[in-house]
């Protein structure tokens, strides 16, 4: 008998097996081979468009060459420095037109612009900057600007019209001019090209739907501020994640394999599983078997790279890092790496509660970011999360990479404007800033052992998004005319975003300490304190920028100095937030903490829409927000939280953004906007340091003690939201414990000195008997 009856198989297991194994095996050769031939194709066509583009850059590059070369040939003609140099400026306009055959216009105007300043948004902003750089330059410039109806080449240069003092000449040519070489060039595939001028697209050509990570491959054109875009669809990886090569290889591996079998007829012997007592010479698996077991081990190889990450050894973690709305610490002393891939883990067992895996990380400038960034990675992988490390970025940013791609949690790794010795972690779940319980689970979770190990870490990989989010705000906003503004980034991480963001809206920036630098040589960036202010305000009236513009350390604050120096507090820039918003949405709810002042309420009431005084912090901010789905709202310390045309979360960059939108619009100078916001006698926020977990208690002490029936704030409309605001007929003032560092926080306001100083001095009365010996400081 033979072993297959023995067995109790059928007989023709074999010679059947044979020919259907080899056509499966083919089947998935011809899979493989095709996804690398595939894979091959994108590669190729991505190498084809960087070489039109280069083409294109190099066409373009020649083109404004000659153009500017061809005018500066002009002004030395002697016909045309005649004419210049006798204050002739028509003769001057004539000679240059008959020496440039196809020149569309030919205008020169005195250096002041008066003409053109008389009416700027007839004249044309675009064609105005062209006149102001090439002034500032003293050298020809070209840019592509709008004029008569459509877009144009213009040219211009600075000269000297004898007694008529300086000018500037502007040419207009045709667009073709620069683009005719785009006709020259095909753009292969789906691929896509487009010549742009900050975030505007002067031509382009391709796949559209590919424009939005085009800057990944741009070329600048020379110093014109142009450049040439370009991108491709990602290449898709093959099967099990491999390339186009290895997927060629396992192709012909299999077909090699396929071909044996068929050579062999069935005499190859198929190994198989052996039984407990079959010999080392049985023949082995069927068919099913065999398919079950060969991608176990193409998958073994392919997660060669992503082993778990090491075990973190439990340790005590300091309850107190743990704050109302994020979690922050002393570095080496409350946050390690080890502290951090513990909490990483405490956030990916909250997320894996809710059925989420995704999750995006990114981190500010101080020098703790990386090696506490690393072992937060480490504990969200270990929970079995999957990371996105988008690396160096300001935290609006981060919580824009959660929505832009897809994750919807975030934790951004930041001290924010504390110390450089601290560091902590801004998170969202789920679209929700944690804070309060949400926040002390965390910490619950560390204590207890409640943390997630999955059978398998979460997968790892890294994202650039900064000009995905400088694409998206330049879409949106754009200034109506050009604005010079100061931008100081304090050397906070906003500095790397700063400048391309506000040049990509239509701003003229000049920037200040924009070099990020973990250790804030030069001040702290706390655009909060006056003190930090004063660099930008002798910087803004060194350049006589029109604003100056002031980041916190991760940047999702904004400060304000005007060119005069004075400074315009966050509440007074949430009127003007409030009064846009509110003309295209009426009657829309506006946000406000407790240390925002009075005529805020009344202000948004007269533009027609619905004040809410709110708790401090930015997590509660968000909260409260997404509860009562409100539009806009603000915080003293300059957070601001668009919902309308944005995502709902603080982001000082693209409040800097709006800020110029709205002050673009308005024919007044930027300081006049402002100074018809109301106004009152104030103090800024003061801080009076108390010891380290009292500050809570404090507060509670001071609210018991006004409360009486006797007491000197009687008289007074009480708040107790937020610590204690007593709000007077002729002002108020505030009192409340910082959730970020051991200090009460306190602010004043009234109509005049006189009602400030009284208002101040119930709070001293009140607070004293409870610092005893305290320099309160007002």
């Amino acid at each position: 008998m033979s072993k297959a009856k023995a067995e109790g198989r059928p007989q023709w297991t074999t010679g059947r097996s044979v020919p259907l194994l080899s056509v499966l095996l083919v089947l998935l050769a011809v899979w493989f081979g095709w996804s690398g031939v595939r894979q091959w194709r994108q590669a190729a066509v991505g190498a084809e468009l960087e070489q039109s583009r280069d083409r294109v850059v190099e066409g373009l590059q020649t083109a404004l060459t000659g153009q500017l070369g061809k005018l500066a040939t002009l002004l030395g003609t002697e016909r045309v420095a005649s004419a210049l140099a006798g204050g002739n400026a028509q003769g001057a306009a004539v000679a240059i037109r008959e020496g440039w055959p196809g020149v569309e216009d030919v205008q020169i105007l005195t250096a002041d612009l008066d003409a053109a300043y008389a009416d700027p948004k007839a004249f044309g902003y675009s064609r105005l900057a062209l006149l102001e750089a090439a002034i500032a330059d003293n050298a020809p410039v070209a840019r592509v600007v709008r004029d008569a109806g459509g877009q144009r080449l213009g040219l211009a240069a600075a000269v000297d019209l004898g007694p008529q003092g300086a000018a500037v000449v502007y040419i207009r040519q045709p667009l073709l001019r620069l683009t005719g070489v785009f006709d020259k060039v095909a753009v292969p595939g789906d691929g896509y090209l487009a010549l742009r001028q900050g975030n505007h697209n002067v031509v382009e050509q391709g796949s559209r739907g590919l424009s939005g990570g085009a800057e990944a491959l741009a070329r600048p054109i020379g110093r014109s501020g142009l450049r040439l875009s370009a991108a491709v669809p990602d290449i898709e990886p093959g099967p099990l994640g491999l390339g186009a090569i290895p997927s060629a290889i396992v192709a012909v591996l299999l077909l090699l394999i396929a071909v044996l079998l068929v050579l062999g007829k069935g005499k190859v012997p198929l190994p198989r599983r052996r039984g407990a007592a079959e010999s080392a010479t049985d023949t082995g698996p069927t068919l099913s078997e065999s398919l079950a077991q060969a991608p176990l081990a193409a998958a073994a190889v392919e997660r060669v790279d992503e082993a778990p990450p090491p075990t973190v050894p439990g340790e005590a973690v300091a309850a107190e890092i743990f704050r109302a709305y994020d979690i922050r610490g002393v570095v080496g002393r409350e946050l390690t790496p080890k502290v951090a891939a513990l909490i990483g883990q405490a956030i990916g067992s909250v997320l894996q509660v809710q059925g989420l895996r995704d999750i995006v990380v990114g981190r500010d400038g101080r020098l703790s970011g990386p090696e506490l960034t690393a072992g937060l990675i480490e504990g969200l992988r270990r929970a079995g999360c999957n990371v996105t490390d988008i690396g160096l970025a300001p935290t609006p940013v981060v919580y824009f990479a959660s929505y832009h791609l897809r994750a919807g949690s975030c934790v951004a790794v930041t001290g924010s404007h504390n110390p450089p010795d601290y560091n902590g972690f801004k998170i969202v779940v789920g679209g929700e800033t944690l804070s309060g319980d949400a926040i002390t689970e965390l910490y619950h979770r560390i204590r207890d052992g409640q943390l997630h190990v999955a059978s398998e870490p979460g997968s790892f990989q890294t994202r650039e998004v900064n000009a995905d989010y400088i694409q998206r705000i330049a879409d949106d906003v754009q200034l109506d005319r050009p604005l010079k503004v100061v931008a100081d980034a304090g050397n906070g991480v906003a500095g790397e975003l700063a400048q391309p963001l506000l040049e990509a809206i239509g701003a003229e920036m000049i920037p200040l300490y924009c070099d990020v630098d973990g250790t804030f040589p030069n001040h702290h960036p706390d655009p909060s304190d006056p003190d930090n202010l004063e660099d930008l305000i002798q910087t803004v009236k060194r350049f006589d920028a029109d604003l100056g513009l002031a980041f916190d350390g991760d940047g999702d604050r904004l400060g304000v100095v005007t060119r005069e120096g004075k400074i315009i507090y966050a509440d007074r820039l949430l009127m003007l937030f409030a009064a846009d918003v509110l003309m295209r949405n009426p009657g829309a709810l506006v946000i406000y903490d407790v240390k925002c002042s009075g005529k805020l309420s009344d202000y948004v009431l007269r533009n027609g829409g619905s004040p809410l005084m709110w708790k401090t912090g930015h997590s509660l901010m968000k909260a409260k927000m997404r509860e009562t789905d409100a539009e806009l709202a603000g915080e003293m310390s300059g957070h601001f939280f668009f919902k309308e045309r944005w995502f709902g979360f603080d982001d000082g960059l693209y409040a800097a953004a709006r800020l110029l939108e709205i002050l673009a619009q308005r024919e007044e100078t930027p300081s006049e906007v402002l100074d018809e916001l109301p106004d009152s006698v104030s103090t800024p926020e003061l801080k009076v340091p108390v010891d380290a977990g009292t500050p809570h208690a404090l507060v509670s002490l001071f609210v018991s003690s006004v409360q009486v029936e006797d007491s000197l704030f009687a008289g007074a409309r009480l708040s107790t939201i937020d610590g204690l605001r007593a709000d007077f007929p002729d002002g108020w003032g505030l009192v409340r414990a910082s959730n970020t560092t051991p200090v009460l926080v306190l602010r004043f306001e009234a109509d005049d000195e006189a009602a400030l100083e009284r208002i101040k001095a119930l709070f001293r009365a009140q607070l004293q008997p409870l610092l005893p010996g305290v320099a309160l400081g007002f």
